[in-house]
């Protein structure tokens, strides 16, 4: 175990800790630009640099490894100058349109700066030309604001597994983007928006649609209804300075209603939706395959990620057939809002406008797919991530911390505790191991306070089993069946589970796959930057919240059983197979 000082502070680490990590376990932050927690540290950035006792050079702290009776000095005059000045060349090449750039007061570089005390740029030079890349429906590419930290790079290859972007060309004209300067839109890219997410400045961002929004609100002809997703409510607070994992579903529901929007519904009504026929679908499956022999596709896969969707139809076609043909929820909700809630209103579907607030910034890639118009026209109008939201209603004045509470209404806004957990990695699973569970044998969920721990918590690949007993007549069948299932979170370590299912290696019956890191709650639209201590709190409030409803089972939701009662009369029937389904191609890789 290494001893080292730092800045006069003894300090005992595991081998292998760089000195940034022995730095922050004693309270020192040391100001980085291209460090990632979690994956492989370059020092490209040299932000990071201290004063090593010993040593010729200054050096990158999260690159060196602590050593045993190091001394290290993390604010000498030497260090200040030379971050200083490393900062000061970023910023004689950096596109600095801060009074208009979407990532002003939350952007890194500019941050740094004023840490610094860098008030003028002394160095004056040739700057990249702006190239702008809007050619994808989720994100924005400008080149001409890209600080060149690879942690885009570092996301799109070593989490998500997808290959993007890399470095191009070399000196001056290095940039970062897709091979042979080629827009996103001719590559594979699954829209996920990791690498907007981690980006510390204005180089990769959302598409917005926060001017849509305003346009439809102001026409008097739409009506203007709102579905805010699991995630949003344990995030959107960090958007106003409250404390991350703060929950604000109540304060969310008054902002929006000021905002101007003329109903304001939940996602988690249909997420609620969801598991009734996504849990109805595995029954199915399940029986053909065990009672019928049939072949049919199994281990089913989750569909509510759109960004694993496209990763599964350009990478894994072949498992193209075991994916849930459910729609995600906020597709679900779309189709169900322009034609059971338009025929309640008395309103045709084009009269009807949908904002959908999502984590997600690949939701904006999935509301225009051409499966997604079922109701007749488009199910879903537009996509507000939670960072836009907050913009949104910062562009209103509104005071988000002293609003009172207030709730969605009732009819396409009521849910169960279930549906909340749809935030977080494992949520999804736990959501319809409750239904199908107490389905299959009409008896309470066999787990403490509901809740399924071995496949909770932030590791990438998890899994459990569940045997059944005592099962009903009409699913006898299932009688000490073993249902084994995983839960994937990071597209990376979805490839990874994919290629042992392939050799045989692994089997299960239901997979819940995420693209992003901790599930929804580390969606690329939430407020930045998201680490493993923010995605934790997150979590927690999302299990706050479902342990205090009432309702806590998808099946429990009084208005799922009126909107079948009135409307879709039965899972896997015609109109819910019609509305809610969905199947998906394959896509050659470009």
């Amino acid at each position: 175990m290494p001893k080292l000082t730092i800045d006069g502070i003894s300090v005992e680490v595991a081998p292998q800790t760089t000195i940034l990590e022995a730095a922050t376990q004693v309270g020192i932050r040391i100001p980085t630009l291209c460090y990632l927690e979690g994956l492989q540290a370059i020092g490209a950035c040299r932000v990071c640099v201290v004063e090593v006792a010993g040593a010729k050079a200054l050096m990158a702290s999260c690159v060196t490894p602590a050593e045993d009776g190091m001394v290290v000095q993390t604010n000498t005059k030497r260090v200040r100058d030379a971050r200083r000045t490393v900062v000061e060349l970023l910023l004689s090449e950096h596109d600095g349109d801060c009074q208009t750039c979407s990532r002003n007061n939350d952007c890194e570089l500019q941050s740094l700066a004023h840490e610094l005390g860098i008030e003028s740029v002394p160095y004056i030079g040739a700057r990249a030309r702006p190239v702008t890349d809007a050619t994808t429906p989720a994100l924005v590419r400008n080149n001409a604001k890209c600080v060149k930290c690879r942690r885009c790079v570092a996301v799109c290859n070593e989490v998500q597994g997808v290959g993007a972007l890399f470095p191009q060309s070399r000196g001056f004209d290095a940039h970062i983007g897709p091979a042979f300067t080629r827009p996103l839109a001719e590559v594979v890219c699954v829209q996920c928006g990791q690498c907007a997410a981690v980006c510390p400045v204005g180089a990769i961002s959302e598409a917005s649609h926060i001017d849509l929004v305003w346009q439809a609100l102001d026409d008097p002809s739409k009506t203007v209804v709102v579905q805010t997703a699991p995630a949003i409510r344990s995030a959107l607070g960090e958007c106003f300075g409250l404390p991350p994992g703060t929950l604000v579903t109540g304060k969310m529901a008054a902002a929006l209603r000021r905002v101007g929007f003329d109903h304001v519904f939940d996602t988690n009504f249909t997420a609620d939706l969801t598991i009734i026929e996504e849990g109805m679908e595995f029954l199915t499956r399940v029986k053909k395959a065990l009672v019928d022999k049939e072949p049919v596709a199994l281990p089913q896969f989750t569909s509510c990620c759109p960004a694993w969707i496209k990763f599964a139809e350009h990478f894994y076609p072949e498992f193209l057939p075991n994916i849930s043909s459910c729609k995600s929820p906020q597709q679900m909700f779309g189709a169900v809002a322009k034609t059971y809630f338009a025929q309640k209103e008395g309103k045709r579907p084009e009269e009807i406008f949908v904002v959908s607030v999502m984590p997600c910034i690949a939701k904006k890639f999935e509301m225009q797919r051409p499966e997604m118009d079922d109701s007749g026209v488009r199910d879903v109008d537009a996509v507000l991530t939670t960072r836009e939201l907050g913009s949104l209603i910062r562009q209103t004045g509104i005071d988000f911390a002293s609003l009172s509470d207030e709730q969605a209404e009732r009819l396409l806004g009521m849910s169960s505790g279930a549906a909340d957990i749809f935030a977080n990695t494992g949520g999804v699973m736990e959501a319809a191991l409750r239904t199908v569970y107490e389905a299959v044998t009409d008896r309470p969920f066999p787990f403490d306070n509901l809740h399924v721990h071995p496949i909770a918590g932030l590791e990438g690949i998890k899994e459990t089993s569940l045997t059944i007993r005592d099962a009903q007549p009409e699913w006898a069948f299932l009688e000490g069946v073993e249902v084994k299932v995983a839960v994937v979170h990071g597209l990376g370590n979805a490839r990874r589970l994919l290629e042992r299912i392939k050799t045989g290696e692994a089997k299960y019956h239901f997979i819940e796959i995420m693209a992003c890191p901790g599930g929804c709650i580390g969606g690329a639209g939430q407020p930045r930057l998201t680490t493993d201590e923010l995605r934790r709190k997150r979590i927690a409030a999302i299990y706050r919240e479902d342990e205090g409803k009432p309702l806590r089972r998808s099946h429990d939701n009084p208005k799922i059983k009126q909107i079948y009662g009135e409307f879709l009369q039965m899972p896997l029937g015609e109109k819910s197979h019609h509305l809610l389904h969905t199947k998906y191609s394959v896509r050659e890789p470009v």
